[in-house]
């Protein structure tokens, strides 16, 4: 049986009930990322998505008014099912309906071919962020 995802997206005063254990789970626990550096004045302000496998909330991502698209996470007993990829796929297409004209993102650097895949290209030099290497990727949408 094929499971059924469906991703949600609003506000955080909506979402963050769903959002928030996926990247405390994710982030802060398995990343060992404090949580003054997880927890910020952007989640207010961003558009958040949410994909649930039936009820259950399993992965997350933030889409920023500057276009920058972050804190991308799937629970690790649901990665490997492209779970990610449509997540991704959703902000994206969120981004397209909106008219928004580019989109940017600081990809952990083992995630690079992930985000390359969905049509992002690389920006810079790798840098560290929160002590793990990361380097910007962008994608024009116009």
């Amino acid at each position: 049986m094929v499971a059924a995802f469906k991703i949600r997206s609003g506000t955080w005063q909506e979402l963050a009930i769903d959002a928030k254990p996926i990247r405390e789970s994710v982030f802060i626990q398995e990343q060992h990322i404090a949580p003054e550096d997880e927890w910020d004045e952007f989640d207010p302000v961003s558009i958040h998505f949410v994909v649930y496998e039936h009820d259950q909330a399993i992965a997350t991502a933030r889409l920023l008014a500057n276009h920058s698209i972050g804190r991308v996470a799937v629970l690790k007993t649901h990665r490997g099912l492209k779970i990610g990829y449509k997540l991704m796929q959703a902000v994206i297409d969120y981004a397209k309906r909106e008219q928004r004209p580019f989109l940017k993102l600081s990809s952990q650097v083992h995630a690079i071919g992930f985000y390359h895949a969905l049509g992002f290209k690389q920006q810079g030099e790798a840098y560290l962020d929160c002590g793990i290497p990361h380097i910007d990727m962008y994608m024009a949408l116009q």
